[in-house]
């Protein structure tokens, strides 16, 4: 049995209302003097009370709503739910940038049904940006239909990283496309899925790092797995690249191996 529409639907309204909640309480504290920064052992080594709030805000509507949704969040951990959907939440993807004032972070939410992705928001509330894609049915930035720029050349290619990577066949790819950006964080993706930018590779993500982007990525026409290639949504690994075609993301992928 295909997944329910009505089922769908419901949770995509909520999930707007989801990203307002988290928006409300992110944006009077991107740099805010009465911003709290505290330390955490992990790759990101900093938290703030934006992150646990917004998280928690997210998390109140989500509760009230589909008690019986499981919810996967960064800051406040694991609800587990009988439903078979999956909220899986990011309350601010890229916390340094957004403790140093960088308008590069971004609220992830991701929806998972029977192992697939099916709803993914980037939502930059400093900017006003709200990037949305829908498996099988295209992505948006603010209702506007979104598309990668369809580049297949991988000498006239824009790469991005959030930071450097030491790989050899990383430094091959950089020595190959025209040019690289370093930072950007889930920002990057969204700038894939606008046509900005023609490839994003990161290395050791979390699912709550990637589950909102595989749909707005694969909605605007790129493709996004994991450096051998695999789905992400059927358990590929943690690393991640992201390119605006198949034939760019097949020539990635053969200079990492």
């Amino acid at each position: 049995m295909g997944l329910d529409k009505n089922l769908l639907t419901a949770r995509l309204e909520a999930a707007q209302r989801v990203a307002d909640a988290a928006a409300a309480i992110i944006r009077p504290l991107f740099k805010s003097d009465s911003l709290q920064v505290d330390y955490k052992e992990a790759v990101s080594p900093i938290v703030t009370q934006a992150d646990r709030d917004s998280e928690a805000a997210m998390r109140l509507i989500i509760e009230a709503e589909f008690p019986e949704d499981t919810i996967i969040g960064e800051e406040h951990g694991v609800k587990e739910g009988t439903s078979g959907f999956a909220w899986i939440l990011d309350p601010i993807d890229g916390t340094i940038a957004f403790t140093v004032g960088k308008p590069v972070f971004g609220t992830l939410i991701g929806l998972a049904c029977q192992g697939e992705f099916e709803l993914g928001i980037i939502d930059q509330a400093v900017l006003g940006e709200r990037f949305l894609g829908l498996r099988d049915q295209g992505s948006s930035l603010n209702g506007e239909v979104l598309s990668t720029s369809g580049r297949t050349e991988l000498n006239r290619a824009k790469l991005a990283f959030t930071s450097p990577l030491k790989d050899p066949g990383i430094e091959r790819i950089i020595e190959a496309v025209h040019v690289t950006s370093y930072g950007g964080d889930c920002y990057n993706y969204a700038l894939l899925a606008s046509g900005y930018l023609d490839i994003v590779i990161e290395r050791g993500l979390n699912l709550y790092d990637y589950a909102a982007l595989v749909p707005v990525v694969e909605g605007a026409g790129g493709v996004i797995t994991d450096w051998q290639g695999r789905s992400l949504s059927q358990g590929g690994g943690s690393d991640v690249i992201a390119c605006a075609t198949r034939a760019l993301q097949d020539q990635v992928l053969s200079m990492l191996t």
